[in-house]
């Protein structure tokens, strides 16, 4: 079928005007999307124009015929793609050149167009939908492919790096800030009817964008649905803003132990963080470092004075274990009362039922230091 447009054969102008055409379909290209704007000049030459010269032909070859193109002809504009997607031009910026493609050759043919020939108008604007309904998919598939290849490429070099990281056998520049991470299941993991799988790899995604937002550099991970590692690269970073953010994006309370490493000492401080996290998810959600648990930390080495200070306040129930642990940490009763919802009095009662459980007593200084051991102690133990 041969489509008739201003007296003339549609495929046999636009066969005799190639060069005309693809100059028009570049430039409009140059002026519509920025991203073609600053492709190097010697692609727009090369490259983008055999490309754009085949996808015409093809067209007009379609024209021609009225049908489709073949599979060779698309095994070429998916090649294409590919190649678009390892130069890193987005997906989007891809398929608005052959919509911009068509929209040139319409443009240019279909306002010379005679009234006896407007069937053939209608029809060439169905083939056009036609042929981009076709197209469309096939170069999404060719690029998408090439993205997840590289994608993968990238993942596998990030674990190997990782791993030699941790193992202490290969050196990275440095330096990092190694984060242990706690993650709580999220409510969407626990609801009767949600796939608790979906739930926690899409707060596992939302944790590890968080993560990336927040670093110029790629960052080394090694994070399941409960929490991993992540590398952070640089040194003197924001933590407390990046766990602040992180807690956000998971949508759940998270535990976070943060160690700066040089390039040679990741293995270590990868250890050490993993420790002050085991240390700390007993404390609560929320940031920490070794010197905001040393205490803890040290009681929570193999010692032989862990089990007697534990033993200390082993008589206590739970509620005047709580009510040790904020007086020790509000300094004061009225304070303590006010975070335990309770009379100043009650306070009062139940720290002398302490003193009286343990012989120490928490309003004298000389037993604070002996006390809120104690209270480590008893933490520190599985």
């Amino acid at each position: 079928m041969s489509y008739v447009i201003g007296g003339r054969p549609l495929a046999a102008r636009l066969v005799a005007e190639m060069p005309s055409f693809v100059r028009q379909v570049i430039a409009a290209l140059v002026e519509r999307v920025p991203a073609y704007s600053q492709l190097p000049a010697e692609e727009l030459a090369g490259d983008i124009h055999r490309v754009t010269e085949h996808a015409l032909r093809a067209f007009a070859q379609v024209l021609s015929t009225g049908e489709l193109p073949s599979a060779a002809e698309l095994a070429f504009l998916r090649e294409s793609a590919a190649r678009r997607a390892e130069e890193g031009v987005p997906i989007d910026v891809v398929l608005t050149a052959y919509h911009v493609g068509i929209q040139v050759v319409w443009d240019v043919l279909v306002p010379e167009a005679r009234p006896e020939e407007v069937q053939d108008v209608l029809a060439l604007n169905a083939l056009a939908l036609r042929y981009l309904q076709l197209v469309t998919p096939v170069v999404s598939a060719g690029y998408l492919d090439e993205r997840q290849t590289m994608f993968d490429d990238e993942r596998s070099a990030r674990a190997t790096l990782l791993t030699g990281l941790l193992a202490g056998t290969v050196e990275a520049p440095g330096p990092f800030v190694v984060f242990a991470l706690h993650l709580p299941p999220h409510p969407d993991e626990l609801l009767p009817g949600v796939d608790a799988a979906v739930a926690s790899r899409r707060k596992l995604r939302r944790v590890r964008t968080e993560l990336e937002r927040h670093s110029r550099e790629p960052v080394l991970s090694s994070l399941t649905s409960d929490g991993g590692l992540a590398l952070l690269p640089g040194e003197d970073l924001p933590c407390e803003r990046i766990v602040a953010d992180v807690t956000r994006a998971a949508g759940v309370p998270v535990t976070v132990a943060a160690v700066a490493a040089g390039a040679s000492g990741v293995a270590a401080a990868a250890a050490l963080a993993r420790e002050v996290l085991a240390v700390a998810v007993r404390s609560g959600p929320g940031l920490y470092r070794l010197t905001d648990v040393l205490l803890e930390y040290q009681l929570s080495r193999p010692s032989a004075a862990v089990e007697p200070l534990a033993a200390i306040v082993e008589p206590l129930t739970d509620e005047l274990v709580q009510t040790l642990e904020v007086y020790l940490r509000r300094g004061s009763r009225r304070p303590a009362a006010t975070e335990l919802h309770v009379h100043p009095n009650t306070v009062d009662y139940r720290l002398r039922r302490v003193a009286e459980l343990t012989g120490l007593d928490p309003t004298r200084i000389e037993h604070v230091t002996l006390l809120t051991a104690a209270l480590a102690a008893r933490r520190s133990r599985p």
